[in-house]
């Protein structure tokens, strides 16, 4: 049989991983010209009862403590006026979601695979048949399962819905800090080892360290979808925006280096669903895409997980596929039900 992953970000990723542990073939098809195209993103932190869980599985459990950052766990909630509220100092040992950066987990699953495994710079254009994919070159590849795990803007999912991601009416806007123990020391204080945030009911931060001395802070607000990119002078209305916030935490808007980066909610319809079709199918944001609350690369690695043991454990490839949703698709309708409003709460003080 022919397997075809669509997508080489942390769950089509892991899907392959087992896949090759279990013996069986896989391609994954990714459209940026090579890894190390593009910025992978911020840091994640991997849940114990299912990122780790997919590790575990994929025999990769222990490279990935060596990489991660238990101090990561680290929480500070502070109000606008820069007063600390609330702070979480993980124990000693303490390995329930411990951080590391989305290139770093990338590059550790990549490692892993077979050589030539991914396929770079193929961009699907369509599921053109049952089993046939048409890339933007004008090639086809015919293949038995086609894997779709390409995310928001998934090319694999109009093959069994007609679903597409709605905004949430949040925006994040991200802001990058470099060498920030010397550059910006006292945001590197603000911050510490983990995560820091603040908000007003209407408006938030949230910083995040780094591994590599870096933070990024994502500035939360209701607005346009295209706010940013509507010509306006983004740095002066986002200082308005947070006119009497304190001098410390206003440093996370006017101090950062290089542009900002724009980036909208969007999700899912609550609960998606589809008809199961045996040579096609989702995980992750493509099948699930939810605001960014800390569950979204947890629940792609098991997905990849649950559906590459399902595929090793079938006697079919459509059975395999039957199983797989008949857990993963209640599973992500009870998380995208519960995390519905998610991004609005950032906003809330409590």
């Amino acid at each position: 049989m022919t397997i075809s992953i669509i997508g080489a970000g942390p769950g089509g990723l892991t899907c392959a991983r087992i896949l090759q542990q279990h013996g069986i073939p896989v391609t994954v098809y990714d459209r940026d010209p090579h890894p190390a195209a593009r910025n992978q993103g911020g840091t994640l932190d991997l849940h114990v009862d299912d990122g780790q869980l997919a590790l575990r599985e994929a025999g990769l459990l222990d490279e990935f403590f060596a990489l991660a950052r238990p101090e990561g766990q680290e929480m500070r909630k502070l109000d606008p006026d820069g007063r600390l509220l609330a702070h979480h100092v993980p124990a000693e040992g303490e390995l329930f979601k411990p951080e590391i950066d989305r290139g770093q987990l990338r590059g550790l699953l990549l490692d892993s695979l077979k050589p030539d495994t991914v396929q770079w710079g193929r961009t699907l254009d369509r599921v053109e048949a049952p089993g046939l994919l048409r890339f933007t070159d004008g090639e086809t590849v015919e293949t038995d399962l086609i894997i779709g795990a390409d995310g928001a803007w998934s090319r694999v999912r109009p093959a069994v819905s007609e679903a597409v991601p709605e905004y949430v009416g949040v925006t994040f806007l991200e802001a990058w800090f470099d060498d920030v123990r010397n550059a910006h020391p006292e945001l590197a204080e603000l911050v510490g080892q983990g995560s820091a945030m603040a908000a007003d009911g209407e408006r938030c931060l949230f910083a995040q360290r780094n591994s590599g001395d870096h933070i990024r802070v994502y500035i939360v607000q209701r607005m346009p979808a295209d706010w940013a990119g509507s010509g306006c002078d983004v740095r002066g209305r986002l200082l308005e925006a947070f006119s009497g916030w304190s001098p410390s935490l206003l440093r996370t808007i006017t101090d950062n280096d290089g542009p900002y980066v724009d980036r909208p909610l969007f999700a899912l319809p609550v609960p998606h669903t589809w008809e199961h079709r045996p040579w096609v199918t989702l995980l992750g944001d493509a099948a699930h895409l939810m605001p960014p609350l800390g569950v979204g690369v947890n629940l792609a690695m098991l997905d990849a997980c649950e559906l590459a043991l399902a595929l090793a454990g079938s006697a079919s490839l459509g059975e395999a596929v039957g199983v797989y949703e008949a857990t993963m698709l209640p599973r992500s309708a009870e998380f995208a039900r519960r995390l519905e409003n998610g991004a609005e709460g950032l906003l809330d003080v409590d």
